[in-house]
């Protein structure tokens, strides 16, 4: 365990409960950002294991986040959060290179199976 993870959501609710799920599970939460433009940056900054990422957010969405951290880093490994009602957003998001989505409101274990299966 141990993995290195940057959650990224516009909401500071919303990485507080991911960030709780994942630290009470053994997981190292090395930065948080609140918009796509700062999870760019603090990719390239902390070189996270793996990242979380909300699909809607202002200014640089999730997606738009996604490919410019696949085109720095083409192995980068990343979860997409998305509301109910999203799916064609999700698979824009698979399609940009995203490993699995998880669905708002969050639920631990499929959280953590999620995480589990993109670090693998």
């Amino acid at each position: 365990m141990g993995n290195r993870i940057l959650v990224v959501d516009d909401a500071a609710f919303m990485r507080m409960m991911i960030k709780d799920i994942l630290v009470k599970n053994g997981y190292e939460v090395v930065g948080e950002a609140g918009d796509g433009a700062q999870a760019v940056e603090k990719y390239q900054e902390l070189k996270p294991d793996l990242v979380t990422l909300d699909i809607t957010m202002p200014d640089v969405d999730g997606i738009e986040a996604l490919r410019k951290i696949r085109s720095v880093d083409p192995g980068a490994k990343v979860i997409m959060c998305s509301a109910m009602g999203q799916q064609a957003m999700v698979i824009d998001a698979i399609q940009a290179g995203a490993k699995d989505f998880i669905v708002k409101p969050f639920q631990a274990e499929r959280v953590l199976e999620a995480i589990r299966k993109a670090l693998a």
